[in-house]
């Protein structure tokens, strides 16, 4: 039965592991389909969100089937519940990937200007610097829980600040911007969600620290609000 029980989590931790890692490819094209405006790029983003997707439902029924069969306690048990709460994360991240794609593809497709008014724009924006810290904390966050590091973690939740910041200073800049030249208006808007994507982006990495910090430490913290906007599906 104990081992029944082990090869059960060692499965887990291998889909968990999976998904992480398709995840952050998910960010990564994202992010290239964005700074690229490449629409084959946002293509790859929606069909590999299926993958994700699938991912999200199988981990689930592994955790649910663990919990049908065993009878996790102490360790175990914190174990388990910090991996429901990282596939949801996960799961969330996945889609904020695709959503930043297709905002992507909204702004490659912009007329009056097009790619030039949008690359000169972004250019003023931080989203460069806050793309690359956003993706360093997703993945710092997903290795502290592999690697049972709560030190890591730690440092992934005092980072948040940092992506808060930069995103506070996008979004006065554009709407400055915006007044300043209404011909920026429909890019600038797509940028401010862009931003705000980001920002999203560290509130789930911060979440899974948190989670971490819970599975090692026995500390619970209180979790950041990561509400997602109307255009963040949720497929399952």
């Amino acid at each position: 039965m104990q081992r029944h029980f082990e090869r059960q989590l060692d499965r887990l931790k291998t889909d968990l592991i999976r998904m992480g890692s398709l995840v952050d490819d998910q960010i990564e094209v994202a992010m290239r389909a964005l700074f690229q405006m490449d629409l084959t790029l946002v293509a790859l983003v929606r069909e590999r969100e299926k993958r994700v997707n699938e991912y999200d439902n199988l981990i689930d029924e592994e955790i649910e089937q663990i919990f049908a069969t065993a009878q996790p306690v102490a360790s175990d048990l914190r174990l388990l519940m910090a991996a429901l709460k990282m596939n949801s994360q996960l799961e969330r991240v996945g889609d904020i990937a695709e959503n930043i794609a297709e905002r992507a593809e909204s702004l490659a497709k912009l007329k009056d200007g097009g790619e030039k008014l949008v690359r000169d724009l972004m250019a003023r924006t931080n989203l460069s610097a806050m793309a690359d810290a956003a993706r360093k904390m997703v993945r710092d966050a997903f290795d502290s829980f592999i690697n049972a590091d709560a030190e890591l973690g730690n440092e992934v939740r005092d980072r948040d600040d940092v992506v808060d910041r930069l995103d506070r200073e996008n979004v006065t800049m554009l709407i400055k911007a915006m007044r300043e030249d209404p011909r920026v208006i429909e890019a600038a808007t797509n940028l401010i969600v862009l931003s705000r994507h980001l920002e999203r982006l560290a509130d789930h990495a911060t979440n899974i620290a948190e989670d971490v910090v819970f599975l090692v430490e026995a500390k619970l913290i209180k979790h950041h609000g990561v509400e997602p906007p109307p255009e963040e599906k949720k497929q399952k």
